[in-house]
């Protein structure tokens, strides 16, 4: 079974639907899991620490997540065309698995959610993509064989699934579309993990 970690932080609820629909599309494929995680607020040093466990929704995330995983769908919001601080602290402490090449040759996506149409969403998306390329990861977006990414009013981009809150009908609500491309993201994913996963050798057999 090929486990693919859904990765993300979230403020509004968005970002946390979209996971939600990634993951969708990942259980969708044969052979495959969704693991569903999320990273921890960073505060100011005169604040207090965040909680170890979080008071509801999935655990946070940690390194042997990571490392345990056939394959990685990672999201966020924009801020000012860059992903959130709390993902990118995160990413930042990976260090380890990138001393070892525990990422390398991994299949990997990413989403995000914005307040506007030009909010800065390819620009995040392709922040999100920085830190995988250097972990060695292959990086898997949105081809426009993809109907909904030609008939969504909202989001949807090439580079990954994304969502519009503006257009949305309600706080977090996303459209058929988003879903749609959300799904496709996660099946996509999956389906190049348990591949990979397949046509790994076997290890040899002790004499």
């Amino acid at each position: 079974m090929a486990e693919i970690l859904v990765l993300y932080y979230s403020r509004s609820g968005a970002t946390a639907e979209l996971a939600r629909q990634v993951c969708r599309g990942v259980e969708a494929v044969p052979g495959a899991s969704a693991r569903l995680r999320t990273v921890p607020p960073v505060a100011a040093a005169s604040e207090e620490p965040p909680r170890p466990v979080p008071p509801s929704g999935p655990p946070y995330a940690t390194l042997e997540d990571l490392s345990g995983t056939a394959g990685l769908v990672m999201g966020s919001p924009t801020r000012f065309g860059n992903m959130a601080a709390p993902l990118k602290y995160f990413l930042d402490g990976t260090s380890s698995l990138w001393l070892t090449g525990a990422l390398a040759g991994k299949p990997a996506g990413v989403f995000t959610s914005t307040q506007t149409m030009h909010g800065g969403q390819e620009t995040t998306l392709v922040s999100m993509m920085l830190p995988l390329l250097h972990h060695g990861m292959v990086l898997v977006g949105l081809p426009y064989t993809e109907r909904a990414l030609n008939e969504t009013a909202g989001g949807g981009t090439p580079y990954g699934a994304s969502h519009v809150a503006r257009t949305a009908s309600a706080p977090g609500a996303l459209s058929a579309e988003e879903k749609t491309l959300a799904q496709a993201l996660g099946k996509r994913v999956a389906a190049l993990a348990v591949a990979l996963t397949s046509a790994a050798p076997s290890a040899a057999p002790r004499g």
